[in-house]
Order: C-alpha cells, then sequence, then structure tokens
C-alpha cells in the first residue's frame, strides 16, 4: 500500500515499522522548512475559527492568512501604541479575542492581560492592579459593568481607550458618562466577513462612517431587502436597489482579490445565500453580511439588526434592537431581549420580550404599559413577556433569539412568569394556562 509506518513503545515491532520516538529524537530542533510550513498563497487557510451559532448550527469559517496580517494591524488602527496594556477577557477561540486581541497586539507589541473569565465585580480592581490603558468588549461587557453598584476603584483608572462592537447608545452614553474621560471606539466585522468599519469620529451609537475615502478603499452598499421573503429586493432588470438616507438596508461588498470571501469547512451548501449574484450588474458577485445597517443624512452607519432577527408583524418590519432599546429605558430593567414568536391563526411573529430586573426592583406593568404605548407604534409593540433571573447569552455574549423563540410562551411549558398584552383593556397580565387557550381558540385578541 506504500504506506510509512511508526510504533511507540517498547514491544518488539513487525519488521517495516519504524521506532518513532528513537527517529524523532534524533531529528535536528529547527525551524520547520519553508517549503512544508510557507502558503502557496496569502488566501490560503491559516486556521477555523467557528461561528457563535446564534442563527442556527456554529460553522468553521476558512480564515486566510492575509486577514490574520491584517488583523496585525487591528490596533495600530485604533490608535494603540506599544506602552499600552490591553485587558482581554474574550474566549481566545472566537475572532475578537484571537486575532484582534491577541495578534492585533503582537502588531503592535503591546501587553495583554488575559481574564480567563469576564467579571464586572472584579473588572476595575484589574484595571487598577495592571494599569490597564485599553479595554477590548463586547457590548454586553459594557452593560454588565454600568449594571454595577459604583465601587472607589472605578474612578482612578488609566482606561483611555474601549474599542469592540455591538455597544448599543444607551450603554454607551451611561458609559461614557460613569467612567470617562475615555474614547469609544465602536467598530463592525463578521469573522467570515470581507468588510469591516470602524467609528473614528466617536459619534454616539455609530458602528462607522460611509466617507467617500472608506468606500473606496473599503466598499461596501446598503441595499433593499424584504424581511418577508428574506431576499433582497430587485429592480425589473433583476439587480438589488440601494437604500435612501435613513432607511434600514442590508449590508453587502463586493468579493475581490483585496476582500474574498473563503467559505466554510465543508460542503458548498454551507455558504448558500452568503453569497449575491448579479446585484448592480451582471456576473458581480457581493458577500450578504445578514444585518441591516442605517445609513444617515451625515453618512453615519448604525447597527439596525440581524436579518434573522427583524420580523413582521400586522404588516410591518419590527426591528428587535430598537424595541429594546425603548424598553431599557425603563430603570427597574436591567436587560432586555426581544424576539418574535409564532402565533396560531396569525401571520407573521408576535413581538415577545425577555426581561431581567435591576435589583432592588420589581416589575411594574402598568409603567411598563403606558412606557411601550408612549415609545412604540402599536404593531412593535410586545405582546408576551417573560420575566427571568438573567438572560441566556452565548459564549461570545451575544443574546440568544433564535432558542427563546423556539420555547415559545406557554405557561405549561415554562416555569417563568408569563404576561400577555390586553388590547382591550389596555394592560399587561398574567398569562394563565386559562388566557392561554383562549389565545390559541382566537378568543383573546392581541
Amino acid at each position: 500500500m506504500g504506506l510509512h509506518l511508526w510504533a511507540v513503545g517498547s514491544d518488539s515491532r513487525p519488521a517495516g515499522i519504524s521506532d518513532f520516538l528513537a527517529e524523532a529524537s534524533a531529528e535536528v530542533d529547527g525551524p520547520v522548512p519553508g517549503y512544508l510550513s510557507a502558503p502557496q498563497n496569502m488566501t490560503d487557510t491559516c486556521l477555523y475559527i467557528f461561528t457563535s451559532g446564534t442563527t442556527g448550527l456554529p460553522k468553521a469559517a476558512r480564515i486566510s492568512h492575509l486577514k490574520v496580517l491584517q488583523c496585525q494591524g487591528f490596533y495600530q488602527l485604533c490608535g494603540a501604541h506599544q506602552e499600552d496594556v490591553i485587558y482581554l477577557a474574550l474566549p481566545l477561540y472566537h475572532m475578537s479575542g484571537s486575532l484582534l486581541g491577541i495578534v492585533g497586539c503582537l502588531g503592535i507589541g503591546a501587553t495583554v492581560v488575559l481574564k480567563s473569565k469576564f467579571s464586572a465585580g472584579q473588572f476595575w480592581e484589574d484595571c487598577q492592579q495592571h494599569g490597564v490603558t485599553v479595554f477590548q468588549y463586547i457590548g454586553e461587557l459594557c452593560r454588565y459593568l454600568v449594571n454595577q453598584p459604583p465601587n472607589k476603584a472605578e474612578r482612578g483608572h488609566q482606561v483611555r481607550l474601549v474599542v469592540g462592537s455591538g455597544l448599543r447608545p444607551d450603554t454607551w452614553e451611561r458609559f461614557v458618562r460613569r467612567f470617562g474621560p475615555l474614547q469609544v471606539l465602536e467598530t463592525y466585522g463578521l469573522t467570515e466577513g470581507n468588510v469591516a468599519t470602524f467609528n473614528y469620529t466617536g459619534q454616539q451609537g455609530a458602528v462607522g462612517r460611509a466617507s467617500w475615502l472608506y468606500r473606496h478603499v473599503f466598499p461596501f452598499s446598503l441595499i433593499r431587502y424584504d424581511v418577508t421573503t428574506g431576499e433582497p429586493i430587485r429592480d425589473t432588470q433583476g439587480h438589488c436597489v440601494a437604500t435612501s438616507p435613513g432607511e434600514p438596508g442590508l449590508l453587502v461588498a463586493p468579493v475581490s482579490q483585496q476582500s474574498p470571501f473563503l467559505g466554510y469547512a465543508g460542503g458548498p451548501e454551507l455558504a448558500r445565500g452568503k453569497l449575491l449574484k448579479d446585484v448592480f450588474r451582471p456576473g458581480d458577485v457581493f458577500f450578504n453580511t445578514g444585518d441591516l445597517l442605517v445609513c444617515d443624512n451625515q453618512g453615519f452607519l448604525r447597527f439596525h439588526d440581524r436579518t434573522g432577527d427583524t420580523f413582521r408583524w400586522k404588516g410591518e418590519n419590527v426591528a428587535t434592537t430598537e424595541v429594546a432599546e425603548a424598553l431599557e429605558a425603563l430603570d427597574f430593567l436591567q436587560e432586555v431581549n426581544v424576539y418574535g414568536v409564532t402565533v396560531p391563526g396569525h401571520e407573521g411573529r408576535a413581538g415577545m420580550a425577555a426581561l431581567a430586573l435591576r435589583p432592588p426592583h420589581s416589575l411594574d406593568l402598568v409603567q411598563l404599559y403606558a412606557h411601550v404605548s408612549e415609545n412604540l407604534p402599536p404593531y412593535a409593540r410586545p405582546r408576551f413577556l417573560r420575566l427571568q433571573e438573567s438572560l441566556a447569552t452565548t459564549e461570545t455574549f451575544k443574546q440568544q433569539k433564535v432558542r427563546m423563540a423556539k420555547e415559545g410562551f406557554d405557561p405549561g411549558a415554562l416555569s417563568d412568569p408569563l404576561y400577555v398584552l390586553d388590547q382591550a383593556g389596555g394592560a399587561y397580565l398574567p398569562l394563565t394556562p386559562a388566557r392561554y387557550r383562549a389565545l390559541l381558540a382566537g378568543d383573546l385578541r392581541i
């Protein structure tokens, strides 16, 4: 069969099988020859990083040598330098922790403080102890910090820059007001994506700016998207349509040698839906980020929602992030996760909000109803509420929407307190088994 065989152990070996340990010890402990270690091409696979699986099973994204080298310049782009001490509590099997955090630190020769598990209560003491000047976050980490009771260590710190992604405007404002002065650098990117944005100006709530120069170097577009069909809207020629300022659109980026899409380990079907063809002209190919963004009149880009999270109810599109931001303005709510659930006999998906209370507050349903009535249009008001001790997140601190939507709103299957919106009575009422049966029978209108 032409096989080379080695064995380990003191037993006598059959003819043709070599002693692995003896041969290994005889090898010179030098660098691996270039012909074995050097990639044939910059777009060759350097490593695999699994997606976080918020919308399905995790997939092994192919990461090229080119992307690793680009990540080496991440902290230089952020304005960090060799004297900085960077605090990193993100998982190292994820791109933010490994490529941006570790490789980015190697790129500028800075010091990195690794924390195996993030602790909001310990954070500022750690910063004082290690002289931390830069903190790399994922949005939920900043929320955990502003929800902590005040302590002495948060005032005398040296943190001058926080950089990351997913920071909501309400948390951003509270974070800077409480822990500042410091610079917030919000970024946007995907593990397998070929587009990234930086909010250099510090405009609260923005992930970047669509300036002419930036789009020339890192081209991308926002196109109209149909939430019902899950497909981009096309004109009579079959081409996609660019959005107007203020209109949510699907973020797409052209695939080229400079910004390739390498796909995933496994069959080509795993990348289905990630590539769009004939977007603006016949034969062109664009990467579909799966994210809806809005570009305002000044060119600032703001994250709107994941395409899989936005849902339709009463013929209208409901963005989960907008509803969550409205609810988070209530002082008795610490965390909110909004998602759509299917209701028998109704088209689309009805809004449901999982809520975690801010200690020592209790749930005020009267104030909550008054607040959503005043701040949200009728179609966007959550039809169901689920009260939880804490809200489930993935290992990369993203909220679990798909799992929550699957669990639904059946009081017989869930032990958490559930509430339903009573339109006629103008109130949120406990979702009892009797009301649940009335809802399924069509006797309780939502």
